[in-house]
């Protein structure tokens, strides 16, 4: 075990110190945190710039029916032509200019907008839903019946808001979301199958580099061949932990400083009062602030994540994370021990990786059906449940599914750790000879 755990560091700090590691630690939690704030600067920003776009109706039908906003603003030209304002527009000053040739309900295409710069979705838009509400105002006049814009209205704004509550065991009421439940169901299982496949891979090349640079010829002179491809895949394994836990804590903290820096204006609710708590203070006193929507959509939101049971979730990523890893980082390593270069390895990686590929599919569909035959059997399997039994936890799986997953999940991993580290022992020290599944099948029968 002492072999193991000095291969465990000379993996682990091997790995850590390596300047791709260090430079990827650094800029994954600024491309995550970017992700998240960039959009919010986007939306923070405002065109603050008054535009002034000339209009031109030659049909007389349209007189002032477009209304001015605080950056948009229109002059109805009566005295002018097409051409008179196309001629002069670059002194004129107006932003654009809009012409319309005929009536609009018979001609739809009978408008246009002109300007000596690319126009903003925002102006057109804005143009385009002013003149629809006229016309369809206009439409419903020419009916003559009493009423029907009302009517019409009356059946636009039906709406329904399903609420969707979980009711525990004792008879409690909790609030949920479909909705969030299957983001957060896509998101586990998109990052089980990324990080599975990433860091898997990483071992089959690291021992692919060593095989080929005969490093490995000393390093089994002093220990087992299924130690060191133990401590491999294990020593990757804090790898990948040590960066999952830098870039959690780095972008919290990147998100967190830029948030307090340049949204300092706009902080968020505290999560730890909750609704109801709100809503007695308003109804205890007249002085206390009425709660905005936002923040009681926070404390909604806070409540049906709450309800997802987040500590249990995050306890079974981490289990069928490392599980899912230990499995097929096994295999991996047998790949790389058992090929000479990388152009072999595509016949060998294929079977490993449709596994992975089709619990992902599933995994998208699961979603959906979560209880469907196809979901349960894909989440059993130990090549396919880190993945799909993911998808499957946010609705609940029924615990005895849930123990069964995880005991198949570490028996193959005891299995393909055998059965890789047979293959390992013999091809780790086998060169220039061209490697098959029927010399892999003899590898495994007759290795000691």
């Amino acid at each position: 075990m002492s072999k193991i755990s000095l291969i465990i560091e000379r993996e682990y700090l091997t790995r850590v110190r390596k300047k791709s590691f260090i430079i990827m630690s650094i800029l994954g939690p600024i491309l995550f945190a970017a992700m998240m704030v960039i959009p919010a600067w986007l939306a923070s920003l405002e065109d603050d710039e008054t535009k002034i776009i000339a209009v031109i109706d030659e049909t007389g039908l349209y007189s002032e029916q477009i209304s001015d906003t605080p950056l948009l603003k229109f002059e109805f030209l009566n005295n002018q032509n097409e051409q008179e304002v196309r001629q002069n527009f670059s002194e004129s000053g107006y932003y654009a200019f809009l012409v319309i040739s005929d009536n609009l309900l018979e001609k739809p295409d009978a408008i246009s907008l002109y300007s000596d710069s690319q126009i903003t979705m925002d102006v057109k838009d804005h143009v385009r839903r002013s003149l629809i509400q006229y016309l369809k105002e206009s439409k419903l006049t020419s009916y003559d019946i009493s009423g029907l814009d009302k009517i019409i209205d009356d059946l636009e704004n039906i709406d329904l808001k399903i609420s969707t509550v979980k009711i525990g065991d004792d008879g409690t009421e909790k609030q949920s979301s479909a909705e969030l439940t299957m983001i957060i169901s896509m998101a586990f299982a998109f990052i089980s199958y990324m990080f599975i496949f990433i860091y898997g891979a990483q071992v089959m090349r690291g021992v692919m580099e060593e095989k080929t640079s005969r490093i490995v010829e000393v390093i089994v002179s002093s220990v087992k061949p299924f130690q060191l491809m133990m401590g491999k895949i294990i020593g990757l394994a804090l790898v990948a932990l040590t960066q999952i836990l830098l870039w959690v804590v780095l972008t919290m903290l990147i998100v967190t400083g830029v948030k307090s820096v340049f949204f300092n204006d706009s902080p968020l609710p505290d999560a730890s009062r909750p609704q109801t708590e709100l809503l007695q203070n308003l109804e205890n006193s007249d002085q206390v602030t009425t709660p905005t929507s936002k923040e009681l959509q926070f404390n909604n939101i806070m409540e049906m994540i709450k309800s997802l049971e987040p500590g249990k979730t995050l306890l079974l990523f981490l289990f069928y994370f490392f599980g899912g890893y230990l499995l097929y980082s096994a295999l991996f390593a047998a790949i790389g021990g058992a090929i000479d270069h990388e152009s072999d390895q595509q016949q060998f990686m294929l079977p490993i990786t449709i596994p992975i590929i089709i619990a992902l599919y599933v995994a998208m569909m699961t979603f959906r059906n979560p209880g469907s035959e196809i979901a349960f059997w894909f989440s059993i399997i130990p090549l396919t449940s880190p993945i799909v039994m993911m998808a499957r936890v946010p609705f609940e799986v029924p615990l005895w599914e849930l123990l069964l997953s995880m005991f198949l999940l570490v028996a193959g991993f005891i299995f393909t750790t055998w059965l890789a580290g047979k293959i390992y022992r013999t091809g780790i020290l086998m060169y220039g000879k061209k490697v098959d599944y029927k010399e892999i099948w003899k590898w495994i029968r007759y290795s000691d």
